[in-house]
């Protein structure tokens, strides 16, 4: 399985992934991949220029800073947080929380759902807390955030799968465990009653593409995760030898959602690809 990924990735992966994928799996260098990485770096310390293969144009913005950050936290370094956070700190709403797609986005090309928008979204403000909790970094900018997740997950009655993902995110790094847990269980159970998760019927949420839709391990990547224990061991044993079977004759995965310009198709195959492997091999499944 590796072998036909490491083919894959070979002929078809960015160097971005390719050096990603060394360091993961072959035991590379972390430094390669800081520098690929931070060849997305604006001078305002956000990301930009489709490090989230989506984005294309060249502005900061937040999807591509978190992308940033969570790779960086992959790799062990912490260098380059602080002016990513001072970055986020000019683009927070005075509750704390961001928004999804900066007007600063609007002059350039970009799938259909990055909507510019000024309002605070809690998929996008709990996805950069939850990385930054688990980098365990301290920034004035993170205070305000937790804050306004916390308080925006409170009141969430109904959601849809990549916002609950986010926020289950958020909540495996949260530094207030019991409360973590309390609202872990509860987006457990909202999850199951609201239809947020596919456990065969491949029967897609309201808006998003045919066959787009959430499997168990979506939510719970690896098995000390907060979302693990929403799901019982056969359905996830399920879920996870799904996964393995749907890797490609070339070695790579693909993904369900439209490919709006072609070369998402090549930049999001490796990255999934990536996620698969990880997701396999914490559970055990390869080596």
């Amino acid at each position: 399985m590796i072998e036909a990924a490491r083919s894959f990735l070979w002929h078809n992966a960015r160097v971005l992934e390719q050096r990603r994928f060394l360091h993961l799996f072959d035991g590379g260098p972390a430094a390669p991949v800081v520098a690929a990485v931070l060849a997305y770096r604006n001078d305002d310390g956000g990301f930009g220029h489709a490090l989230e293969p989506d984005g294309r144009g060249p502005t900061s913005q937040p999807l591509h800073t978190y992308t940033a950050l969570s790779l960086l936290h992959e790799v062990g370094v912490t260098d380059h947080v602080e002016q990513a956070c001072d970055f986020l700190t000019t683009i927070t709403n005075p509750d704390g929380g961001v928004p999804n797609c900066l007007t600063t986005a609007r002059d350039h090309p970009r799938a259909p759902w990055w909507q510019v928008s000024e309002d605070s979204d809690l998929l996008m403000t709990a996805l950069l807390a939850g990385v930054l909790h688990k980098t365990a970094v301290e920034h004035a900018w993170l205070d305000g955030a937790t804050d306004f997740c916390r308080r925006r997950i409170e009141d969430l009655a109904k959601s849809h799968p990549y916002e609950v993902g986010a926020c289950v995110r958020f909540l495996d790094h949260a530094p207030d465990r019991p409360w973590a847990e309390r609202h872990a269980e509860r987006l457990g159970a909202l999850v199951r009653e609201q239809g947020l998760v596919d456990l065969g019927d491949g029967q897609a949420h309201e808006g998003y593409a045919a066959g787009e839709t959430h499997k168990p391990h979506h939510y719970a990547s690896t098995p000390d995760g907060l979302a693990r224990k929403w799901f019982g061991d056969d359905e996830m044993s399920r879920d996870l030898d799904e996964l393995a079977a749907q890797q490609q004759d070339d070695g790579g995965w693909t993904f369900p959602w439209p490919a709006w310009t072609p070369v998402t198709t090549y930049e999001w195959r490796p990255v999934v690809t990536i996620e698969a492997l990880l997701t396999l091999r914490a559970y055990g499944r390869i080596s």
